[in-house]
This record gives C-alpha cells, structure tokens and sequence, in this order.
C-alpha cells in the first residue's frame, strides 16, 4: 500500500516537544520502527508525520552510574547486548532482549519503542517490571516518573498521554544484581512472537516472576514468600494472568506452559 507522509528528524528535544505539539494526534514518533512501518504499510496507521527521535542530543544515551541505569530512546536492542556494564550488573535484561526477534531486527527496535508499542507480548517489559525499572515521560508541560508495573494499560495502551513521550527508561541501582532466566514459548525454533513468556529473577532471596502473553499487559508477580513451596507459587502465577485463546495457543496451553515454567525456572535459577 503507497501512502504518503512527511518525516522530520528534530536535532533537539525542544523542536520535537513543539512538533508533537503542533501536529496533535496526526504524527507518530519514529524509534526503531519494527511495528510502526509494517503498521503503516497495511494501513493501521495513517500519520501525516513521522517525527525521529533518534536524532536529537541525548537520544542515543546508555549509561550506569551511581543510580542506576539510564537508557535513551534511540538505544537498541543490540546496543544492550553490547554493553559489557548491563550483562554485568543486569543480565536478567539481556536474556530477554536476546528473545527479541532476529538479529537484524535488534540491530534497529529499541528498548523504548518494545515498551511504547505496548505489545502484551513485549520481550523487554518481563525485564523492566523486575528490576523495577521507571519510564520518564516528558511533555511540553514537564517530566513525570511512572514505574512499569503502571506504565501498561491494556493493549497497546499505556498511560502515555497526547504531546507526551517516553524520554528515558530508569533501572534503578538497587536492582543491579539481580540473576535470573526467561523462557519464552515459541511456534518454531527460530525468533517468533511468544505463545507465553515466564521470567524468574532472585536478588537476596526474594524472587520474583513477570510473564508476557497471558493478559492484556505483561504480569509482574512480587508477592512470592520464602516459605511458598513451588505449588503455591504456581498458583499465586496463575492467579495473576488471564490468558486468552488465539491462533497462537489456547488458554489452556498457556496455562500448561507457565506452571512448566515456573517448576523449572525454580529449580534452576538459585
């Protein structure tokens, strides 16, 4: 489908505060663009304008430091893989972003733009609800910090409100250490959509459990006690997901496939 729509790069968050302001509802911000460019080569989105965020100062910002992690909206799914500070203080981060697609689609989605696209499927959020991570949220108006247990809303929903967006991802220093696994079910053997994905993590003792394609927003679960054996676990899981049936799998099997997941992840991450 041909359709037509201006693009613009602004060189300074300023410029795309005003360009959002000025365009309203009829732009769409550009990030890595693996949703957004199929979405409007099919006609789901129909913007008339496409405004770059990759290109202003600071956009392409990765860093750690004395709090925490700070991860800019330009920085790539194969740029935190890259980063020797992140497989170090969070590889619980990288053993989702590795899930994500192929590596040529890493090579251009990025963090932001997994998380703002809002997918209930979204590799990187089991992630950033474990480690507590914030989403800073800018507008013409200001910043405001959301946590990502908040952030989702339903599908493809956020709490992202018009003129605003999502300037930097905050993983807090606290979280840092955190060890853990994803396990991800898949129609094939190669990088596909989830059926279901289950992440465990563990930092002084406490663990906890985020889980994508199983309701209309990823599940953080942090309610686990020492003292549950891994049945009580299961449950208090499952309890909180409402998994649906599509062309996918069914309910049923996303049941299955998270109590598996669960009884290993339990008996492998220490």
């Amino acid at each position: 489908m041909l359709y037509e729509f201006r693009y613009l790069a602004p060189k300074t968050a300023s410029e795309l505060l005003s360009l959002m302001d000025s365009e309203g509802p009829d732009c769409r911000l550009l990030a890595g663009g693996t949703d957004l460019i199929p979405n409007i080569r099919v006609g789901v989105f129909k913007p008339k304008l496409l405004i770059d965020v990759k290109r202003h100062a600071g956009a392409d910002r990765l860093s750690y430091g004395n709090e925490g992690l700070s991860i800019g909206p330009a920085v790539t799914i194969n740029d935190v893989l890259g980063s020797r500070e992140i497989r170090e203080k969070y590889p619980v981060l990288c053993k989702c972003a590795h899930e994500l697609a192929s590596h040529q689609v890493r090579n251009r989605a990025t963090v932001v733009g997994n998380v703002v696209n809002a997918s209930p499927c979204s590799d990187m959020a089991p992630a950033l609800l474990c480690l507590d991570a914030q989403a800073v949220l800018r507008s013409k108006n200001g910043c405001r910090t959301v946590t990502f247990r908040d952030f989702f809303t339903g599908v493809k929903k956020t709490v992202l409100t018009q003129g605003e967006y999502l300037e930097s991802i905050k993983i807090p220093i606290a979280s840092a250490g955190s060890t853990g696994r994803y396990f991800k079910l898949k129609r094939i053997a190669g990088h596909d959509l989830g059926i279901v994905g289950v992440l465990m993590t563990i930092k002084d003792g406490q663990r906890r459990f985020a889980v994508s394609s199983a309701a209309p927003t990823p599940i953080l679960v942090d309610n686990i006690a020492a003292k549950d054996s891994p049945e009580e676990i299961v449950a208090k899981v499952l309890g909180a997901v409402s998994p649906i049936s599509d062309v996918r799998g069914t309910k049923e099997y996303r049941e299955h496939m998270i109590g598996v997941y669960v009884r290993r992840l339990l008996g492998e991450v220490k």
